[in-house]
Parts: structure tokens; C-alpha cells; sequence
């Protein structure tokens, strides 16, 4: 993976403050960490200068934490935009839909997108996917992302765990290239 000469994008989906209020529907997740690793690749990532897009969920409901009314609609504090970033806003699950995301990929004539955010089975996998049917050529940073408990068509409870794993092995060669935070990171240096 050589990335400077592709200059690829790091794609940051949905890091908003609502992941991390306490009774966010799903409440338990795994990752923990996943924003705080985030905000460590973003640093890396801007000391290098490379393209960085934000994405950020506005739901069309007035009563879900990711309206843009509430304070969940904010950007988590580890990952903040700065004046020169690309700032999109999206109300589907797909950065791609309704923003002008792959117009200015193709327009800075970016190939390589490196997929970080929330929630692995929501916005992240359909966002990695949508990516890997338009042709760039996309890399998920599987530490970088976090899925909650979900309730199953049964009503019972799936652990969030198997919830990411099955996630993650959904999108893994097909979609995107599967990488950790710390293989990244080391490829960036």
C-alpha cells in the first residue's frame, strides 16, 4: 500500500457526539476507543497533508440525537474540521447520496478512500461499499469504527461484537481492504 502516490482521502463518516451519550439507542457497543483512534489517524493524517472529506449524519427526525437541533449533532471533539476541510452533510446512511462526495473525489482525481467513523453496519459499511462499486479503491480501518447491540427480526439481542465481525467480514476484499489503526499509521510514517 503505497498511499502517497495516490493520494488517497481519509473519509470520516458520522464521528458525532451522539455515539457517545449514554443512552444512545443500542447503548452497549464495542470499540470503546474507536473516536479517540480516529482523532490519532486524522492528526497523523493532517501532519502529512493529505485530503481529509468529513461526513456527518442530519436525520430528518426531529427526536433522534443526530438532528441538527441537538447537541449530538456535533462533531466529536477528537475530530473537529478545520476552516480548510471539506465539510459534507448527508440525511441517508451513504456519504455518496445526496452530496457532491464523488464529484470532488473524482474532480481532485482521488482513487484511494480510507473509510473511518460510525457505525460499522450502518453508514460505514454502506458508505465502504458504494465506494468499492464506484471503483476507488477503499480501505476500511477496521479499529476506527464501532457497532452497538442490535435487536434481531426475533427480538432478541445481537452483541455488538458479532454485529462488527460479521460487518467487517461482509465488507473484507469485496468491497474494501480491511486494515487496523496500527498497520495505518505505520504506513504513514
Amino acid at each position: 500500500m503505497e498511499f502517497k502516490n495516490k493520494k488517497p482521502v481519509l473519509l470520516l463518516v458520522d464521528i458525532q457526539k451522539a455515539f457517545l451519550e449514554k443512552d444512545y439507542p443500542g447503548i452497549i457497543r464495542n470499540n470503546p476507543n474507536a473516536e479517540y483512534i480516529c482523532g490519532e489517524i486524522l492528526k497523523r493524517w493532517r501532519e502529512i497533508e493529505l485530503p481529509v472529506i468529513h461526513v456527518r449524519h442530519s436525520s430528518t427526525n426531529k427526536e433522534s440525537k443526530l438532528h441538527k437541533s441537538k447537541p449530538g449533532f456535533e462533531f466529536n471533539d477528537y475530530v473537529k474540521p478545520l476552516e480548510d476541510e471539506i465539510v459534507l452533510t448527508k440525511k441517508v446512511n451513504s456519504a455518496f447520496i445526496g452530496t457532491n462526495l464523488e464529484n470532488i473525489l473524482k474532480k481532485n482525481r482521488i482513487s484511494s478512500v480510507v473509510v473511518i467513523g460510525m457505525t460499522t453496519n450502518h453508514c460505514i459499511s454502506t458508505t465502504v461499499r458504494m465506494s468499492g462499486n464506484l471503483g476507488f479503491e477503499t480501505y476500511l480501518v477496521s479499529d476506527a469504527t464501532a457497532c452497538y447491540n442490535t435487536k434481531g427480526i426475533n427480538g432478541n439481542i445481537i452483541d455488538c461484537e458479532t454485529i462488527y465481525e460479521t460487518s467487517i467480514a461482509n465488507l473484507s476484499d469485496e468491497f474494501a481492504t480491511i486494515i487496523d489503526s496500527n498497520n495505518l499509521l505505520k504506513i504513514l510514517k
